[in-house]
């Protein structure tokens, strides 16, 4: 783990990949809950890092990062302590990867939907759309290569596989990730009061639709 002060209103934490980045981020839930740390307007996960933005003044920063810096390893918070909510979507696998899936796998297309149903993922972050969330396998799965020609247009609902992550496209985006499914959960509603159904700290597991 890495602490950089980044200007004088945010602290950047970095970690080694999405779930160190998951683990930091419930760490730094913990430490803003407990009322000991000034509170930062907002925190913001990535792939590999947690910002915490809007500290004000240099003392909160400076306060922030020497907390952050003298956490040893062991005291972060372990991603199944950093759950929100728990979410299951219901699932057609007719995705028209669900091949080329199996054969990075080295298993039927069948094999493929018993092991997707199997896990459960963490939503690490989100990006590259509203709604959109990359979520990670517990335990994890073989990775899948993304598409060498990315489609024009990807399906609303669509479920999708790509390096260590799964992803949902909560509207008719381009993407070369590879489709095994769709779900007809709404992904990105902005007139909700929490327009995206999925937030870093969620689980989800997927189930057969019917």
């Amino acid at each position: 783990m890495e602490v950089r002060r980044v200007g004088d209103q945010a602290v950047l934490v970095l970690g080694a990949g999405p779930r160190s980045a998951a683990a930091i981020r419930g760490t730094v839930l913990e430490l803003a809950a407990s009322g000991s740390l000034p509170e930062p307007r907002d925190i913001v996960a990535a792939a590999t890092s947690v910002l915490l933005d809007g500290l004000v003044g240099p003392g909160a920063v400076a306060a922030w990062q020497s907390r952050l810096e003298a956490a040893p390893l062991p005291e972060l918070v372990p991603v199944d302590r950093n759950r929100g909510r728990q979410l299951t979507l219901p699932t057609t696998y007719d995705g028209p990867d669900l091949d080329r899936v199996a054969e990075a796998w080295s298993c039927s297309r069948e094999a493929v939907v018993e092991r997707h149903q199997q896990v459960v993922f963490l939503v690490a972050f989100c990006g590259f759309a509203p709604g959109f969330a990359y979520c990670v396998p517990d335990p994890a799965l073989p990775e899948v290569p993304r598409r060498d020609v990315p489609r024009e247009r990807v399906p609303t609902g669509s479920v999708a596989l790509a390096g260590e992550y799964c992803g949902i496209y909560p509207a008719r985006l381009p993407g070369g990730w590879q489709l095994i499914g769709r779900t007809p959960a709404v992904l990105f509603d902005p007139a909700r009061e929490r327009p995206s159904m999925l937030e870093p700290g969620d689980t989800v597991r997927f189930r057969v639709l019917g």
